[in-house]
């Protein structure tokens, strides 16, 4: 019974990080594919830049509430099962097929996104107490370099000290470093391509305004 209940968890956490929130909002408002627009990402920044501020914001929030709802589905479904010594782990793992859902979604062809805004949830999930840090530091981070997608980004890192400092758990620090690399090396060549547009590194992470885009 208990294997079957992960099954379900992990399955359940897929359909969840596959859900498209991207796609319906950006063809809802304008008739579009996000996929065929701006960066060609079907995430919540291409919907900012591409349909509007507000509408980024709701599949902004789609996505964090994503990466959220996979993790609780495995904690209040399977429960707190100590399996390689750790209670998290089904919960680790649900974290992880929600970026692979949402990666490669199922009811887009398996074309998706990075992942980064699911990733926030599950983080927010399992660490609520440093839920403010992060946001005071995304906050700083967005003032000085004014890019959005690298301010989460390296926001991601507080989190490992989140995990460490408030949390005390070694565990924490390695998910952490563990799923924020699935994002983070599907941006990769978003970066690269950044770079050949801007014409230096500087201009890729420091940007003039936060509407400056490459």
């Amino acid at each position: 019974m208990q294997i079957f209940l992960v099954i379900v968890a992990m399955f359940c956490a897929y359909l969840i990080g596959s859900f498209p929130s991207a796609y319906i909002v950006a063809r809802l408002r304008k008739g579009v594919d996000i996929r065929d627009v701006g960066s060609r990402n079907p995430g919540a920044m291409n919907v900012f830049y591409k349909v509007g501020f507000w509408y980024g914001m709701v599949v902004l929030l789609a996505d964090i509430g994503k990466g959220a709802a996979g993790v609780a589905v495995a904690k209040y479904l399977v429960g707190a099962d100590f399996w390689f010594g750790t209670p998290y782990i089904w919960q680790y793992m649900a974290g992880f097929f929600v970026v692979i859902g949402h990666n490669f979604p199922v009811f887009l062809k398996f074309k998706g996104g990075k992942g980064g805004a699911a990733c926030i949830g599950i983080l927010m999930f399992l660490m609520p107490w440093g839920v403010p840090i992060y946001l005071g530091t995304f906050l700083l981070l967005l003032l000085l370099l004014r890019s959005p997608t690298i301010a989460y980004m390296i926001d991601f890192f507080s989190f490992g000290f989140i995990g460490w400092f408030i949390n005390h758990s070694w565990e924490f620090v390695v998910f952490t470093l563990f799923i924020t690399m699935l994002p983070l090396l599907r941006y990769i060549p978003r970066l690269v391509e950044m770079r050949k547009s801007g014409g230096s590194w500087k201009r890729v992470f420091y940007r003039k305004n936060v509407k400056d885009r490459l």
